[in-house]
């Protein structure tokens, strides 16, 4: 017995003693170009990093023995133990894998084994090849046609003349995903890629779980504005109700997968396939998955299939080869019917449509596919979208069908974030539990003189939009948070103010001075499968808090709200500098496991060494 006693506390003393390091070093190709977007795990934990533009990562390891797993795509993995204190210098070597060719089937059930002789089988063609010699990987095409919808930043609104603001949430990340690539390349990213809201709501917050029966908490937070001290700025934050993997409803999920010529590029459809086996992984036995592809033309590649069956799901992902052009509008209206064929009454019935956007060829109008895509949503079936690759990648079009479509988007640029939106953000990817939320906001012009909602610029909605229940609005996952900032210009003594003009008149109420009410704040929210919409109402008091003793919730939203501005180069963005966001950002990291927020100041790093403070885009910069 002592000896065993002895033994543990030898064990004890081992653990206590051992403290982990920090590990730095530069990821590079056979030619000794940096490789930026390698993904650099801790082997047999969770905990990872990535290469930045230079090649370069800095990682926290245990001191004994640890052993780093480095992965990026058309390269080998590679493991490297750690051994000294030197940084190290990771050269990684090419795979040249070739990739099966894909066989489209004709629409019905097929056996596995019927996979490679159907009666109506397409064989897609290589598309151009790209250079690995490079970090950064050339797209096909001879210019740049990525396209993005234009946004007009919101401006001031008088509390008086517009006593009502009025949005839907956003839950979607995939500006924030798509800007860090942008800034991984050494590139500024374009205006009207940098929406404030999704790179805010990228991130969680620790907002408290709902208790009232409701399937998401509400809190608000009022401070001063870090970029214009003689401001405001109000914080306000949603937190979905969290799910367990055995909690969420069988799933009915069709991956319409885009396997067209532009997808022939490693940071797309290979990228794709491993995005997609990582969902794969977390089916269960009462989920069931159908595949469906479209370039040329479209076709089922596997009928619905029990989450038991991973092998053979595995088995058809690996078939998939790029080539030909790209019939979304086919493919879409393909995984509709097969998903209404396979519809689950108590399930979660949803396509996950995975592309770089290109949709060039049949009738794919913006207009033609939100008729479609609303038709099936007020079916029950939803549509969320993973976006890929780049040069011709079409933001513009897969935020629309993930909007009309009741569904989340998402921008993968690398594992990392294949991993964060399939496996640690399973639940709230694929279950919705509250649609259709909208938010409205009445201020009190006795306190607020003018206000201005940060971002949501594309979620806008009239006033009389927040009672009608046939108006779409955002989705909420399991576990989900949603942020919202209004900067508010503090009003001193409006007292029976209002608004001077000949036919009407609208005074500021006595009352509105002896409270302390700074707004009253509105919600309307319907169950996943409901008609209905509940409403949820909350006064928020006129109760400043210095922005030294806001919450770490309250000061990094407003960091990475600043960063936002700066890549925006907004007129709004007042006093804030590189500098300023850093310093809020690293005060307020808080717990960080997933490394998302550090990452998040690396990036800051990265842009206030690389970007200069304007905008010299050229007249014709093919965006």
């Amino acid at each position: 017995m002592k000896k065993a006693m002895l033994i543990i506390s030898l064990i004890l003393l081992a653990v206590s003693g051992a403290s982990a390091r920090t590990v730095t070093g530069t990821v590079m190709d056979a030619q000794h170009n940096p490789l930026p977007g390698v993904s650099i795990l801790l082997k047999g934990t969770t905990s990872g990093t990535v290469s930045d533009i230079n090649g370069a990562f800095t990682i926290t390891v245990p001191d004994e023995k640890a052993i780093l797993v480095f992965t990026s795509l058309g390269f080998k993995t590679r493991e490297v133990k750690i051994t000294g204190s030197a940084p190290l210098s990771v050269i990684m070597e090419e795979e040249i894998a070739a990739l099966d060719e894909v066989v489209v089937v004709g629409y019905g059930a097929q056996k596995c084994s019927e996979m490679t002789g159907s009666v109506s089988s397409v064989h897609f063609s290589s598309a151009p090849s790209y250079n690995r010699s490079k970090a950064c990987y050339a797209p096909p095409q001879e210019f740049n046609t990525e396209g993005y919808s234009a946004i007009h930043e919101n401006g001031y609104k008088s509390p008086v003349q517009e006593p009502l603001s009025t949005f839907s949430i956003d839950v979607d990340a995939a500006s924030y995903s798509n800007v860090r690539r942008f800034i991984n390349q050494g590139q500024k990213p374009v205006p009207d890629a940098v929406r404030i809201e999704e790179m805010i709501n990228y991130f969680d917050y620790d907002y408290p779980q709902p208790k009232d029966g409701h399937p998401f908490a509400i809190i608000s937070e009022l401070g001063e504005c870090p970029w214009n001290r003689d401001h405001l700025l109000l914080h306000i934050g949603l937190q979905g109700e969290k799910m367990t993997h055995c909690q969420i409803p069988p799933s009915n999920l069709v991956f319409l997968l885009d396997v067209s010529g532009s997808m022939d590029s490693p940071n797309k459809l290979p990228l794709l396939k491993k995005a997609m086996k990582m969902l794969v992984s977390q089916l269960r036995p009462e989920d069931r998955v159908a595949i469906v592809v479209y370039a040329g033309s479209s076709g089922l590649v596997l009928p619905s299939t029990s989450g038991c069956q991973k092998e053979r799901i595995i088995c058809a992902l690996d078939r998939l080869h790029a080539g030909g052009s790209t019939a979304g509008s086919a493919g879409l209206k393909l995984a509709y019917q097969v998903a209404e064929e396979n519809y689950m009454e108590d399930g979660n019935n949803r396509i996950i449509l995975a592309t770089d956007g290109d949709f060039n060829v049949g009738p794919s109008s913006n207009a033609e596919m939100e008729r479609m895509i609303e038709t099936y949503r007020n079916k029950g079936i939803f549509i969320s979208v993973t976006g890929f690759g780049m040069g011709n990648y079409k933001d513009d079009k897969m935020e629309i069908i993930a909007d009309k479509g009741n569904g989340n988007y998402f921008y993968i640029d690398n594992l990392m974030e294949a991993k964060k939106i399939f496996i640690n953000e399973f639940s709230s990817t694929l279950y919705t539990i509250a649609k259709d939320v909208k938010i409205q906001i009445e201020f009190n012009p006795a306190y607020v003189k003018e206000y201005r909602l940060v971002g949501y610029e594309n979620r806008l909605l009239n006033e009389e939009d927040f009672e009608n229940d046939k108006k779409d609005a955002g989705e909420m996952g399991a576990g989900h948070t949603v942020t919202a900032l209004y900067e508010i210009v503090p009003a001193k003594d409006h007292a029976g103010e209002g608004r001077r003009l000949k036919y009407q008149q609208s005074d500021i109420l006595p009352e509105a001075s002896t409270t302390n009410e700074l707004a009253t704040i509105k919600f309307r929210y319907k169950r996943p499968d409901g008609d209905k919409s509940i409403l949820i109402e909350k006064t928020i008091a006129h109760s400043v808090v210095p922005l030294a003793q806001t919450s770490d919730n309250f000061r990094f939203s407003a960091a990475v709200a600043g960063f936002g501005m700066m890549l925006r180069n907004s007129e709004y963005k007042g006093c804030m500098d590189y500098d300023a966001v850093l310093s809020l950002a690293r005060a307020s990291k808080g717990r960080d496991d997933d490394g998302y927020r550090a990452e998040f100041i690396r990036l800051v790093e990265l842009s206030d060494s690389n970007f200069t403070s304007d905008y010299d885009f050229p007249e014709d910069d093919g965006f």
